[in-house]
C-alpha cells in the first residue's frame, strides 16, 4: 500500500469505506513499521522459541513425564531471551494501539459528522441503562484502550474507529483488507455451503463489534432483515454509520448476547464471528443456548472462531494461549480454544452439529466454500460450530 492510498480516504472496494480514519504518510509509515515488528516477533522469533519448547517437551516425555506443559512453561520463562520476547510482543501491541488512537482521535469531529446519517436505511438503538457484562468491564481486550465497551459515558464513534483501523493493522490486512470482513464472508459461505436450502427472512449476528461481519450477511441475503447486537455504544454508532456508508441495511442494538430481548423463534440464522473467545465460559454456554432459543424450526446457528483449537499435547499452542491470556488481555482464550464444541452445541439443543473448518472467502456471493475437518491455518480457514434448530 502506498502513501497515496493512505491519503485517498480508503473509500472504495476492498480498500475500505468512508468511516475508516484516513492515515497521513507518517501515520501509515509508523503503523506499517509496528506491523512488521509484530510479524518479526511472532513469526521469525516465534519459530525459534517454538523449537525450544518442542525440544523441552520431547526431553520431558523421554523421561516418562505425562503432563509436560507446566515444566516447559516454567523452563521457558526462566530464560531471559524468552522473557524479552514476551515483553517486546506486548510492547509492540501497545505501540500499535497508541498509533491507531492518535490517527482516529485527530479525526474525531469529522468521523462524528460522517456518522450523522440523514436518511438511514437501517437503524440504531442504544440502551442508556445497559449494563456491560462483568467479564468485559475494565478489560482492555487485545490491550486495546477502552476495550469493546469503551467508556460508559462515551459519545460519538471514536472507539469504533479505533477498533476498525486497529483491526486492519493488527490482522495485517489478511482479514479482508481494510473492510475487515473475511470472517463474516466466511460465516455466510458456511451457510451457503452446508445449508444451501436456506432462504432467510431474518438474520441476527451476536457480538457484531464494528459491524464488519454483519454487512456480509446483508450483502449475501439482501431480502432479509439483518439485526446485529453488541455491548459498546460507541462501537455500535460506528457500526451503524459504517454499514450505511457501505449501503447495507442492518438494524443495530445494544444488547447482551447471553439474554436478548428478541422473542422465541425470531430468526432463521443466528451467528457469531470470533465472539466466543471474548466471553467467559459460562457466558459461552448462555450464548449458545440463546442462539438456539432465537431460531425458528429449521433455523441455523453458526458460531465461527479462530482456527487454533488445540489439545493437551500441543505444548506450543499452550504457550501461545498462555501469552494471549496473561499478556494480551484475552482471559478466555485458553478456555474457548480447548472447549468441546460438539458437546456444547448438543447441550444447547442442537442434535447433529457440524464441527470443523470453513475455508476463508473474500465474497460469499461469488466464491465457492469448502467445509472439512482440517484447518488450513489462520486467515485461510476458520473454525465453525453450526447446527439446525
Amino acid at each position: 500500500m502506498t502513501a497515496s492510498d493512505a491519503l485517498s480516504g480508503f473509500r472504495d472496494g476492498r480498500r475500505g469505506h468512508a468511516m475508516l480514519p484516513v492515515r497521513s504518510h507518517d501515520e501509515l509509515s509508523e503503523q506499517m513499521l509496528v506491523r512488521d515488528l509484530k510479524m518479526f516477533l511472532s513469526d521469525d522469533l516465534g519459530r525459534l522459541h517454538q523449537k525450544s519448547a518442542l525440544a523441552l517437551s520431547e526431553t520431558a516425555r523421554a523421561q516418562g513425564r505425562n503432563d509436560v506443559f507446566p515444566g516447559v512453561r516454567d523452563a521457558l520463562y526462566e530464560r531471559s531471551g524468552f522473557q524479552t520476547w514476551v515483553s517486546l510482543r506486548r510492547e509492540a501491541q501497545n505501540q500499535m494501539w497508541q498509533s491507531v488512537v492518535r490517527t482516529a482521535d485527530r479525526q474525531r469531529d469529522r468521523l462524528d459528522s460522517l456518522a450523522a446519517i440523514e436518511t438511514p436505511i437501517g437503524s440504531l438503538t442504544i440502551d442508556p441503562d445497559f449494563v456491560v457484562p462483568d467479564y468485559l468491564v475494565g478489560e482492555n481486550v487485545h490491550l486495546m484502550p477502552g476495550g469493546y465497551a469503551g467508556s460508559p459515558d462515551a459519545n460519538g464513534v471514536l472507539q469504533g474507529a479505533v477498533i476498525d483501523l486497529g483491526g486492519a493493522v493488527f490482522m495485517r490486512g489478511m482479514n479482508g483488507g481494510l473492510l475487515n470482513d473475511q470472517r463474516g464472508q466466511t460465516a455466510m459461505s458456511h451457510v451457503l455451503t452446508c445449508y444451501s436450502d436456506v432462504n432467510p427472512k431474518r438474520i441476527l449476528e451476536m457480538g457484531c463489534g464494528i459491524g464488519a461481519s454483519a454487512v456480509p450477511a446483508a450483502w449475501a441475503f439482501p431480502e432479509a432483515d439483518v439485526c446485529a447486537i453488541d455491548v459498546g455504544a460507541s462501537m455500535l454508532r460506528y457500526a451503524h454509520a459504517r454499514a450505511e456508508h457501505l449501503g447495507a441495511r442492518v438494524h443495530f442494538s445494544q444488547q447482551n448476547a447471553e439474554v436478548t430481548d428478541f422473542p422465541d423463534a425470531s430468526f432463521d440464522i443466528v451467528y457469531s464471528c470470533v465472539a466466543l473467545h471474548e466471553a467467559s465460559m459460562p457466558a459461552v454456554v448462555n450464548i449458545l443456548g440463546e442462539s438456539r432459543r432465537l431460531l425458528r424450526p429449521g433455523g441455523i446457528a453458526v458460531h465461527l472462531e479462530v482456527p487454533l483449537l488445540y489439545g493437551a499435547d500441543d505444548v506450543w499452542a499452550g504457550m501461545q494461549a498462555d501469552f494471549e491470556s496473561l499478556y494480551n488481555n484475552e482471559p478466555n482464550w485458553r478456555g474457548a480454544l480447548t472447549a468441546n464444541y460438539d458437546a456444547l452445541m448438543r447441550d444447547a439443543g442442537f442434535d447433529a452439529p457440524l464441527i470443523g473448518f470453513q475455508r476463508a472467502v473474500g465474497d460469499a456471493r461469488n466464491e465457492t466454500g469448502q467445509f472439512s475437518d482440517r484447518s488450513e491455518g489462520p486467515f485461510r480457514s476458520w473454525f465453525v460450530a453450526s447446527g439446525r434448530a
